[in-house]
């Protein structure tokens, strides 16, 4: 067989293709965008198995189709909608296509990773023509057959057929195609003739999900297997000086108590950290137990005497030192458009606001846990992680290991939020198994979860306009956080380009408090500042707030600045949608309306809150959202997205909050962390921009315009400002319903 060398974008996404003893054909891909091109197709292709491929086609005889997806799934879905754009080109039977699990696979594939809302976004391209390559395989295996042009058949639901009526399936030709050389020009369907792009279809897992199924990295077992529970110092700037397990070992089904923690602090040491290893130098106390209860009661036996390390830090202080930082000259200029100064020197009005922003937890629902045996010869990890390949690579440095030795399975993840995306339970995992020379699954409980991290920074904002003349002339923004600053093109969002004279600029404390990526990062509390703010500066222009917003994208419409990230025509258009089907200012009397728009992820969403007050507390009846990713793959699971945004994006905004004294967390599970209830939660409506461009990310941005337009609505409603959050703190209610 032949294999031609393109770009990453082209049929080198076709790696393997193999012939099954029981005479059906694996045909594999790269179901990412970027397949790395040295990978070779096997000599004899059918001295193979099956077990020599993770991400492939896979055809039997009587037509059925199984497809690998390689991603990490944590709820996205993309386990389905990829495959989705696959079976599109490939022209399956979607009734007949079955979905699997890949393994890693850092030889044939990169980018496995879930984070950034950016899997559709990266391979659509990618996808189609390998399923167009699959299918032209085929044609041609039955064109040779009937000794005919392939030109002339035509092909529906995995059914090849030819001018004389007569039909052959895929299973049908699987073996004869396998034998051919890979087409190198595919012609891909027009969009106007897709058959399962842009259909709703049902979560691929959803039956093993609703019966209970063993999906997920906690429902894993393994022979030998036993069950580890960490226990971790209490406060950060913590570390261990001294324990005695002698109660702990007496707990019923406990093996073992043991110490870890000299494979991180040499790997803390050696220079070759990754942002995903977000790791203390501290011993750890381990309790080794027969199951997860006894592993458990084990740790709260333990005597434990730990010290401080470093400064043990409190949210008291920390609202000072970010005060302190928006006030000082040390910031750093992110971006920086015309002359700010002299817009504030000249303006008619300057307004000035704060907005407020706590830690956060990401509270998943299934607990951190992951499984590691190591033996001399191997590594075998298996679990819920968001970056299979960082965890990898570092369990091999940690270990002294040969990254080929490392074989890692993804199982379906119980949430992420980008908790999962930092691989501290799967090197604790593997730094365990090594010491006690067992297979061992690492399980943590909710207080696990919520006190030793990683959290979303607290953040604070201070954006100050000028007015002149009825327009906005002058826009800065200043960012201070615990631990790191907004990622690098956030600048260059909405409003940049827009307002004549802008600048962006950052500052943050370095803490001993882990933090890290929370869903949507920076801009889940930043759109709501912006966005809050932005309504106020409506007010004070006495024009309305979607118009002000409509106004300010004409000046960025036609702009040649590359560095803009976002669409001023795209973004109005949304705008002009989600106007129309909330009824924006024209609800009944009593009904206040709350708007707010945000470009993330390279997605355009407008919301509308709608609030009603009942004894004076402000009730959410609906959000009504419209977005622009491109063309939506599965509308199902776009909706689901966007919905669980909007939700996650208002809990948090209204109600959640975490604080640290002494560097202890103060609070430790849900009997006192507070989420958003079930009978909290509004209707929430969804509206896509039709278009036929390429599709963005979901994931995430629906989260960030949640709590603007929420925000805006409580001051329609009530007429005070939201600048804290959460909100039920400013407005001293112990509960806002839905």
């Amino acid at each position: 067989m032949k294999l031609h060398k393109k770009d990453n974008f082209s049929r080198r996404n076709f790696l393997k293709t193999s012939v099954l003893a029981s005479g059906g054909m694996l045909i594999g891909f790269n179901l990412l965008s970027a397949c790395k091109p040295e990978a070779k197709m096997p000599v004899d292709i059918e001295s193979l198995n099956f077990n020599d491929f993770n991400a492939f086609i896979k055809i039997s005889n009587d037509g059925y189709v199984t497809l690998f997806s390689p991603n990490p799934e944590i709820g996205q879905g993309v386990k389905t909608s990829m495959p989705m754009i696959i079976a599109e080109e490939l022209e399956a039977d979607w009734s007949k296509v079955t979905v699997a699990q890949g393994i890693l696979d850092t030889k044939n594939y990169r980018r496995q990773l879930a984070g950034g809302s950016q899997s559709i976004r990266s391979s659509f391209t990618a996808l189609r023509e390998t399923g167009a390559t699959a299918k032209q395989m085929l044609v041609n295996a039955a064109a040779a057959k009937w000794k005919v042009d392939a030109s002339t058949l035509k092909v529906s639901k995995g059914i090849i057929t030819n001018q004389n009526g007569e039909i052959l399936d895929y299973g049908a030709v699987v073996k004869e195609a396998a034998l051919l050389e890979v087409p190198e020009n595919v012609k891909l369907k027009e969009i106007k003739d897709f058959t399962i792009i842009g259909k709703d279809a049902t979560n691929v897992d959803v039956d093993k999900i609703i019966t209970g199924k063993p999906l997920f990295g906690i429902d894993y077992k393994a022979e030998g297997m036993v069950i580890a529970s960490v226990l971790r110092p209490p406060a950060f700037g913590q570390k261990l000086e001294s324990f005695n397990a002698d109660e702990a070992k007496k707990v019923k089904g406990v093996i073992d108590v043991v110490t870890i923690g000299d494979k991180v602090r040499k790997y803390n040491k050696s220079g070759k950290r990754n942002w995903t290893f977000v790791m203390s130098d501290t011993d750890k106390v381990v309790v080794i137990a027969e199951n997860t209860w006894a592993a458990i009661k084990g740790k709260k036996a333990l005597s434990v005497v730990w010290k401080d390390a470093s400064k043990l830090e409190s949210t008291e202080n920390h609202h000072k030192i970010l005060t302190a930082i928006l006030d000082g000259k040390n910031l750093n200029t992110r971006r920086e458009d015309g002359n700010i100064e002299k817009a504030f020197i000249t303006a008619d009005k300057v307004v000035e606001r704060d907005y407020n922003s706590p830690f956060l937890p990401h509270n998943c629902m299934e607990p951190m846990n992951f499984y590691a045996n190591v033996t001399a010869e191997k590594i075998h990890l298996v679990g819920p992680v968001q970056t299979p390949e960082y965890a990898a690579a570092v369990v091999a440095d940690l270990l002294d290991f040969d990254l080929e030795k490392v074989h890692l399975e993804m199982t379906r993840m119980g949430g992420g939020f980008g908790r999962r995306l930092y691989g501290d339970f799967v090197y604790e995992a593997a730094e365990i198994s090594n010491a006690i020379k067992k297979p061992v699954k690492l399980v943590s409980t909710r207080e696990d979860d919520m006190t030793t991290g990683v959290y979303k920074p607290s953040v604070k904002y201070r954006i100050k306009a000028a007015l002149k003349d009825g327009k906005v002339t002058g826009y800065n923004l200043k960012e201070a956080a615990i631990g790191s600053n907004m990622y690098g093109s956030i600048p260059n969002f909405f409003p940049a380009g827009c307002i004549p004279n802008y600048k962006v600029e950052t500052g943050n404390y370095k803490s001993n408090i882990t933090t890290g990526a929370w869903r949507a990062p920076y801009t889940n509390f930043l759109a709501f500042a912006e966005q809050s703010f932005f309504d106020e500066l409506a007010s004070e222009l006495n024009i309305d707030t979607i118009q002000l917003r409509l106004d300010l994208l004409q000046n960025v419409k036609n702009t040649k600045d590359k560095s803009i990230q976002y669409s001023g025509q795209r973004m109005e258009d949304t705008i002009k949608l989600v106007r129309e089907k909330a009824n924006w200012g024209k609800t009944p009397e009593g009904t206040y309306q709350g708007f707010a728009a945000y470009y993330s992820h390279n997605t355009h969403v407008a919301e509308v809150a709608d609030i009603i007050l009942k004894n004076g507390i402000p009730v959410i009846k609906k959000v009504t959202v419209a977005v622009d990713c491109g063309i939506v793959v599965n509308p199902t699971g776009a909706r689901n997205q966007v919905e669980g945004g909007v939700i996650d994006g208002i809990g948090h905004a209204m109600y959640s909050d975490f604080s640290f004294k002494d560097g202890k967390p103060e609070f430790k599970n849900f009997d006192k962390y507070r989420l958003i209830r079930m009978q909290e939660t509004p209707k929430v409506e969804v509206h896509f921009v039709e278009n036929n461009l390429s599709p963005t990310g979901l994931g995430e941005p629906g989260l960030p315009p949640a709590g603007g337009a929420v925000a805006n609505a409580i001051n329609a409603a009530l007429g005070k400002r939201m600048y804290s959050q959460p909100f039920i703190k400013q407005l001293k209610k112990s509960s806002i319903l839905g």
